[in-house]
Formats: structure tokens, sequence, C-alpha cells
């Protein structure tokens, strides 16, 4: 406040005293960061674009690249050269087509390596299953259960023959199989239809493709064929090495069974 003097060259007068400063705002325009900081995201504000922000990132940590080098093959980076392919461009896109390829190929060695260990669980559940028949009509029964539940099968039969078979055109079955009785590994694909119609009887006609399985009993050898309308099912292709050891479980068991160890 100001003191106003008397009148004309009466009294003294006193000058005002100096405006003091404002007082300083935590929320006013002197109170915002300013140069770098400014542009830092904080909770509850609007940050910088995601590009801007990849861009920034690069910048900063110009070796990214050095310590993540598996980042750059799924890059696409601009190399202008008009129509012409420069050598480097095409080195890359082989490489891409290489990368992908060796994708593919760990995918199907991986869906492999899958249904591998499913069927080798499969075969642990038979075997026990097997190992729990106490007659061949028992072990007939769990495989063909198994066979239809696990194989897409549509029949399963087990035969069996008294070796060696001094006349082979006494029974026409065993005619027809002589020579697979020998066999050490399972034979897949499409059947002979009358060997299929000897097997399956009724159900040979719906046959398309079937998996000959070598059985060996003791005093006693044979098939177990497993027979699926699906041509596909069972190929020639096709691994073997889980029906392999399947016919070596059934023939220990039924040879068990034979010696009265059921």
């Amino acid at each position: 406040m100001t003191s106003q003097s008397s009148g004309p060259g009466g009294g003294s007068e006193h000058s005002a005293p100096p405006p003091q400063a404002a007082p300083f705002d935590i929320a006013g325009p002197t109170a915002l960061p300013q140069g770098p900081a400014a542009d830092a995201s904080e909770p509850g504000t609007t940050g910088p674009e995601p590009e801007a922000a990849v861009a920034a990132y690069l910048r900063d940590n110009p070796d990214f690249f050095e310590r993540h080098p598996d980042l750059v093959a799924g890059l696409r980076i601009p190399h202008p050269s008009g129509t012409a392919i420069s050598l480097v461009e095409h080195q890359v896109s082989i490489l891409r087509g290489q990368l992908d390829d060796e994708r593919r190929r760990l995918a199907h060695i991986i869906a492999r390596a899958r249904d591998y260990e499913a069927l080798s669980t499969r075969l642990h559940g038979l075997t026990l299953a097997l190992i729990a028949a106490t007659d061949q009509h028992r072990v007939e029964e769990v495989l063909h259960e198994a066979m239809c539940r696990d194989l897409n099968a549509q029949c399963v039969t087990l035969k069996l023959f008294a070796l060696p078979a001094s006349d082979t055109k006494a029974d026409p079955l065993v005619a027809a199989f002589h020579d697979f009785l020998d066999r050490h590994h399972c034979l897949c694909g499409p059947l002979d239809p009358d060997k299929s119609r000897l097997l399956f009887g009724d159900f040979g006609g719906e046959v398309r493709s079937a998996a000959l399985i070598p059985i060996r009993a003791g005093e006693r050898s044979g098939v177990l064929a497993i027979g699926s309308s699906d041509a596909a099912r069972f190929g020639h292709d096709m691994a073997t090495d889980i029906l392999d050891r399947m016919g070596e479980i059934v023939g220990h068991r039924l040879q068990a069974i034979d010696h009265g160890h059921g």
C-alpha cells in the first residue's frame, strides 16, 4: 500500500515497497521440464508414437541387431536398385526361403515325434492289457478293441498254425500265407481280394488296405491282420517298428498261455 503526500511541498513522500516475486507454482508453465526429459512417457500421459519410440531406441542402441541376429532374417529392409536385383538382396531371398523350408521340416519332425510318442503310449497300454489276458480268446478281444480304437481299423483277425505244416495244400489259409510266415517285419498295403476273404471272411470285400504282422508263439506261427476301409490307412511307406514290437509282444503272450503261464 502506497502512502500519499499531504500536498505540494508538504510532508514527506514515501516510495512504494518493491513488488514481491510471485510464489513458484508447480502447476505453472515454469514447472514443466524442458529438454529430452519432456518426451518421456509418464503414467497417465500420452507417450511418443510407437514407431518413433522404436526409432529412438535403435538410434540409442546401434548394436541391437548384433545382439539379436535372429531378428534380421525376418526384416524387410528397402534396397532400391531400380529394375535390377542386387546380389545381397538375392542372397537374402534364398536364405529366407531356406529358413522357411527348415522351419517346415522341423514342424514335420515334431509332429511325427508326437505321433510316435502317442503310439508308444498306446502300445504300453496294450501290453498291460495283454499281460492280464488269460487265454487266446481274451487276447483276440484285446487286440480287436485296441486296433479299432487306436488305428481306426474295421476288422482284426488272428490266425495261428502249427508248424512245420507238412501239407500246405490241406489248408488254403496256410497255403496263401506260408511264405509270409518266414517274414520278420510287418507288411502294409492293399491286400489281394482272395487273401482278404480268407482272413476277414464277409468283411474282406470292404478292406482297402491292411497291415499283416507275423506272429511267432513257440510251436505255432501265424498272422495278425488289421484291415481298414481306408486305402491310405496302411501304405507301403508306413513305419512298422511299432507294429513289429506289438507282434513280438503278442507272440510272447500266446506262448506263455500255451505253456500254462497265463
